[in-house]
């Protein structure tokens, strides 16, 4: 999560959702939804940002990302929270210079963008570049 003034952007938090691996998928993603909007409860956003959805070399993970993905903008949607949604080559564009550009370089310019945050992972760089991106992309509103 970050707040955005003008061009410039600072750090409010981060993290990631954990669930358990063995669980019944219906479980683990209503513990997605439920950790999403405690998340959104604490932090009171304005607006949120997700990526596109794009389509993996092994189906499975593609079906999978995107119920997870329905249990975020559903829990946004409860929150009454607009999602802007933004292609991952643009993301990448954004905050890097280049569409093309690798996880790791994503995850290294997040950290110049906002220095001195401890950053809990690559989910939490990726999706912190989301809201870097969101917050430069954009209508402001």
């Amino acid at each position: 999560m970050i707040r955005a003034e003008g061009s410039r952007v600072s750090h409010v938090a981060n993290g990631q959702i954990k669930t358990d691996a063995g669980a019944p998928m219906a479980e683990r993603l209503a513990a997605l939804q439920a950790g999403l909007a405690e998340v959104i409860a604490a932090h009171s956003p304005t607006r949120a940002a997700a990526e596109e959805i794009f389509v993996n070399k092994n189906p499975q993970s593609t079906l999978k990302l995107a119920q997870a993905r329905g249990c975020v903008l559903a829990a946004c949607g409860a929150a009454g929270l607009s999602v802007n949604e933004h292609a991952a080559r643009l993301v990448k564009k954004a905050v890097t210079g280049t569409g093309g550009a690798e996880k790791a370089q994503v995850a290294a310019m997040v950290k110049v963008l906002l220095p001195g945050a401890a950053i809990a992972g690559s989910d939490a760089a990726d999706a912190l570049a989301v809201a870097i991106a969101d917050a430069h992309l954009a209508p402001r509103t």
